[in-house]
């Protein structure tokens, strides 16, 4: 091709780009995309926060550890009348099921364990207690689900609450340390503590 045809085909390409550009196909078009792209950003920024979710330990593990490996089988208290009323005066609120499993040996005194969840910040954590003869044997996080305060998973924290009991009051029978920027992890796993020892009363009245 001659190079004045050459610049004259060049200069009529730029030319149909500009005015593309220019024309109001282009801009309304462009507008769209805008609004797209904003919409897409509107419901991201509106999702849930993605869950941290870590297991630190299975169901199975838990109660093998809680019965030497003579795990028994599971009883259900089902969550109505007045239990369901001392469920809510100790949480604050209903409890996320109407019933809790649960399980019991008899030998020389009752011994439960409890696998029970509760509301960190905004997600629940699971947490199994073990409790003996109405005192707290040991309290293990079996999962955690926040982005912040899994540091009560820890057996620093969770041995204060060992051999503590359940007051007239409801209230645990001792002090528990809590741990900075975990408040709300640590109001959580006090409230299962008081729970577990409140159902326990409750599973070794059944006979």
């Amino acid at each position: 091709m001659h190079p004045l045809a050459r610049m004259i085909t060049k200069g009529s390409t730029w030319a149909s780009v500009i005015n593309f550009k220019s024309s109001p196909f282009a801009k309304g078009w462009q507008n769209r995309v805008t609004q797209s792209i904003q919409w897409v950003l509107c419901f991201l920024c509106c999702l849930p926060p993605m869950s941290c979710a870590t297991e630190y330990l299975t169901r199975d593990e838990f109660l093998q550890g809680a019965f030497d490996d003579s795990v028994p089988p599971p009883q259900t208290a089902w969550l109505r009348g007045e239990l369901r009323e001392g469920v809510k005066h100790i949480l604050g609120h209903r409890y996320s099921s109407l019933r809790i499993r649960f399980w019991r040996i008899d030998t020389t005194q009752p011994r439960t364990a409890w696998i029970l969840k509760e509301i960190g910040k905004e997600l629940p954590i699971t947490v199994g207690v073990v409790v003996d003869n109405g005192v707290i044997e040991s309290v293990q996080v079996l999962e955690f689900r926040e982005s912040r305060g899994g540091e009560v998973r820890y057996p620093a924290f969770t041995r204060q609450f060992e051999s503590m009991t359940l007051t007239d009051q409801f209230q645990l029978s001792g002090n528990i340390d809590g741990i900075s920027g975990a408040t709300l992890s640590v109001s959580a796993l006090k409230r299962l503590c008081r729970l577990a020892l409140y159902l326990h009363d409750y599973a070794t009245a059944i006979e």
